[in-house]
């Protein structure tokens, strides 16, 4: 922030309350608490901008400072800041005092303002996150499933290369429901149907009640997921193909980068021209090495 910083609030920002600390160039600091909820959000913005503060500064922790920032940001300058980066500055660790201290770091431009996306990107890498965590999910119901079934020794793997697929779902869903291996084969795509003799000798036995509850369960929740999955997918290329369509063209033109990666890569990163050079966006993602030497070591 350029220019001289009279007065500077920090806050220590939690789920249920924050801890505002105001401080000025000429020694004077007023702390209060106020509850993270519109109210107490409202009456933060009100007596911020009542006791004229230049800045308002905060740690990035989850996502309980985007309210507040929303609230504040039409009104004075709001800086969002890595919590790692605060933290380098050793001090002793209280919810009053890591709210002066912000403040403190405010008052003498101390602190590195982070990239803050705007609402309607921030909404889009929510999805985006969302949908990674609900793959990961699914993955792990299928491994369930996969140890349930080599519990049981029906070894579908070596049948079929996806036991999840439309075919490896009509096997499931017909030995866990009772159905005999004919009418299960006749169920099958023609070029499965080819593996009936191979088909019946990994389905040549009985499954287990409680073996066949737990898939059947599992088969349920991957459904679901999958579900959920899709509408998140409309969603996300719909905003995608709005908003980035040829960041999307020219991603997608790389190989290896498919649509869910292309759309992945444009919400973490944000807008490509905060950066100057490719480097500098390397850099920013951590994935350039670091060098640490002295004395020759």
């Amino acid at each position: 922030m350029a220019g001289i910083i009279n007065k500077a609030c920090g806050l220590d920002v939690h789920k249920k309350f924050l801890i505002a600390t105001i401080l000025s160039i000429f020694g004077e600091k007023k702390q209060l608490r106020f509850e993270r909820t519109e109210k107490g959000i409202l009456d933060l913005k009100n007596w911020v901008i009542s006791e004229k503060c230049d800045v308002v500064a905060c740690e990035s922790t989850s996502d309980f400072w985007v309210p507040i920032y929303e609230s504040l940001i039409n009104y004075l300058t709001v800086i969002v800041g890595n919590a790692r980066d605060m933290k380098a500055f050793t001090h002793k660790k209280t919810d009053n005092i890591d709210s002066e201290f912000i403040a403190q770091l405010a008052l003498n431009n101390m602190i590195k303002p982070s990239r803050v996306f705007s609402k309607n990107q921030r909404e889009f890498r929510s999805y985006i996150r969302l949908r990674h965590k609900l793959v990961q999910k699914r993955t792990d119901i299928k491994n369930v499933a996969h140890a349930i079934l080599a519990s049981e020794m029906f070894h579908l793997n070596d049948v079929l290369t996806d036991i999840f697929g439309k075919n490896g779902i009509i096997i499931l869903s017909g030995i866990s429901s009772g159905k005999n291996v004919d009418q299960i084969i006749e169920s099958l795509s023609p070029n499965v149907r080819k593996k009936s003799d191979k088909i019946r000798e990994v389905l040549d036995r009985e499954m287990s009640l409680s073996a066949a509850i737990r898939i059947q369960t599992c088969l349920s929740l991957i459904n679901n997921i999958d579900e959920q999955i899709n509408i998140l997918e409309a969603e996300i290329f719909r905003y995608v193909y709005t908003n980035h369509n040829r960041e999307m063209k020219l991603l997608m033109s790389s190989p290896g980068v498919g649509e869910i990666s292309a759309a992945t890569i444009i919400a973490e990163v944000g807008d490509f021209n905060d950066f100057s050079s490719g480097a500098k966006l390397a850099s920013w993602r951590g994935l350039v090495p670091r060098v640490y030497q002295s004395a020759d070591k």
